[in-house]
């Protein structure tokens, strides 16, 4: 944004979607009511995935090294036994993992299969403490008082979308994420791998309460936009620049119209193409560094 001018709020957000309604809460208590609410019984290797979702296991060596190379407290590590020709890069990596005081197991390939989430884990696996979370404060804390990015996924599940936001921001330099408890990607297995250990990095929150966090970044001098495709104006015309919350929607339902309605300004990508739209990982891209650009030449929308 140039010098002098200001961003008037309109809290008439349009593009925001999302049904807003309440889950059915199971029935507590007994009777036939009551065991008919009552919720199904895990799937055999039910389990098994959710040890996997809750951001316990990091797989493949690049995500490795990046745990080893930040010091985040590593439990243990599966390591693919050998067999055949030696791999030399394998062996460093287990080699460094020993050094760093972490017990290596070997294992067979079809253990390390059986425990990953894509089938990628190229031979290792370590096993961490759960993530440890920031506070809403801890991300406007770090953006210091000055221009600053900050993404609002609202309800983005799948994560390896998850994961390449993180990277992304991360590497424009934003200040933080914020996620919404329920209904949201974790930091899981699928995150370290597609962020390359860029959540190791960044402050990653989890709030109770998207629309409240919003009110809280304002609150500290931030601007919320919503990023949708029915907007009328297009990003490179809107005031991305300075302090900003950009709010990026959910795969299918976009932004949530409680959500929207808290946001100061919407703005889309033009499209010339055929296809319907970006995903929201590279609309995020493409967004975090239309930011990155607006605070490199002083903030004016069309420089």
């Amino acid at each position: 944004m140039a010098k002098g001018q200001s961003r008037t709020p309109g809290r008439d957000v349009r593009g925001g979607k999302g049904k807003g309604a309440r889950p059915v809460r199971p029935v507590q208590g007994k009777g036939r009511r009551a065991e008919k609410n009552r919720p199904p019984a895990p799937r055999p290797g039910a389990q098994r995935r959710d040890a996997r979702d809750r951001g316990d296991l990091v797989e493949g060596r690049r995500a490795v090294e990046e745990a080893l190379s930040c010091g985040m407290p590593l439990r243990s590590a599966l390591v693919q036994e050998r067999s055949g020709e030696r791999d030399q890069a394998l062996e460093r990596l287990a080699a460094r993992l020993e050094d760093a005081g972490v017990p290596v197991e070997r294992v067979p390939r079809s253990r390390l299969d059986a425990l990953s989430s894509h089938g990628a884990h190229q031979g290792v696996m370590v096993r961490t403490r759960p993530f440890a979370y920031a506070e809403l404060d801890d991300v406007i804390a770090a953006a210091g008082p000055a221009g600053a990015l900050v993404v609002v996924l609202d309800h983005v599940t799948d994560q390896g979308n998850f994961g390449a936001i993180v990277r992304t921001a991360e590497v424009v330099g934003a200040a933080g994420v914020v996620v919404a408890k329920a209904r949201s990607a974790s930091v899981g297995v699928g995150a370290y791998k597609t962020s390359a250990g860029a959540v190791m990095h960044l402050p990653i929150a989890q709030v109770p309460n998207l629309a409240r966090a919003i009110e809280r970044l304002q609150q500290a001098g931030f601007w919320a936009c919503a990023a949708t495709e029915h907007a009328e104006q297009d990003v490179w015309h809107a005031p991305m620049g300075g302090r900003l919350a950009l709010v990026m929607g959910s795969e299918g339902e976009g932004i949530s119209r409680l959500v929207a309605e808290k946001c100061d300004f919407a703005c889309r990508l033009p499209q010339r193409g055929r296809v319907e739209s970006l995903n929201v990982a590279q609309a995020t891209t493409v967004l975090c560094y239309e930011w990155l650009r607006r605070q490199e030449m002083g903030g004016e929308a069309g420089a």
